[in-house]
């Protein structure tokens, strides 16, 4: 904001402000905002950034994929690359999506975003009939039934979705048990907005203090968490599969 003139950055700083608190209760108006942001500080990345989470949430995905492209020419980051593939879903172009998931910068996503990408590729692969590829997707390093993340509830349920799509309706319910579980454990069941809980930039978060299975459920303690803020359960590890449905990708996807 300080490449602005002070009116201008008040204004910008408002209506994204209001961007923010609207995205989850009024898709359309925050739009309305970031896009009336963007009046006054189109060349930052921050006001692009956020007037494409705010298309794409409102379901204007070409908007979403023209801002996307500018806020990464801009500020050189990947970010959004899920999002960006999820959008291209949205269009009906599933190659596409596919296309940009191939893509060298998808390698720089941390695990997360390789998470969130997992289920946008699973669901173009769905989206083009190829059912068993869609399992394929999801099976990922950060598919673990034992580690939960942040992103590992949807995750589960994304795979537990596939496996189902292709009639292996036994494998898939561990994973969705296991979805409420990792829920659970991360305090994202709560009533009360759960604490955001930061990744970084590495494929192992930062230590977090997350509870354990065994606290949110009851019965004996548990080995401690066996990475950096991920949460150990009890489950046996079941065969690998997962979810194809297209949800927003989280700044990152909602996927």
């Amino acid at each position: 904001m300080r490449n602005l003139e002070e009116r201008s950055a008040l204004w910008v700083a408002k209506h994204l402000v209001m961007a923010g608190r609207l995205l989850d209760i009024d898709p359309e108006l925050a739009f309305q905002h970031a896009l009336a942001a963007s009046r006054r500080g189109g060349r930052l990345a921050a006001v692009r950034e956020a007037v494409g989470l705010t298309a794409y949430a409102a379901g204007h995905y070409g908007e979403a994929l023209r801002e996307f492209r500018t806020f990464r020419r801009i500020s050189g980051s990947n970010v959004h690359l899920p999002v960006m593939a999820d959008s291209e879903r949205g269009l009906g172009r599933p190659d596409r999506a596919l296309e940009l998931a191939r893509g060298e910068d998808a390698q720089s996503l941390d695990a997360a975003g390789k998470a969130e990408l997992a289920m946008v590729v699973s669901g173009a692969r769905t989206d083009l009939g190829q059912l068993d590829a869609a399992v394929v997707a999801l099976e990922i390093p950060q598919l673990d039934l034992n580690r939960a993340f942040p992103f590992s509830p949807r995750l589960f349920r994304a795979y537990a979705a596939a496996l189902d799509a292709v009639g292996r309706q036994h494998e898939a319910e561990p994973w969705r048990r296991q979805a409420r579980v990792a829920e659970k454990a991360l305090g994202l069941d709560d009533e009360l907005e759960p604490d955001i809980i930061d990744l970084g930039e590495d494929d192992d978060p930062e230590s977090i203090p997350v509870p354990t299975i065994a606290d949110v459920l009851g019965g004996k303690t548990q080995e401690p968490a066996t990475a950096e803020g991920s949460v150990r359960s009890d489950e046996p590890a079941a065969t690998h599969e997962p979810e194809t449905s297209r949800e927003p990708a989280q700044g990152e996807s909602d996927g």
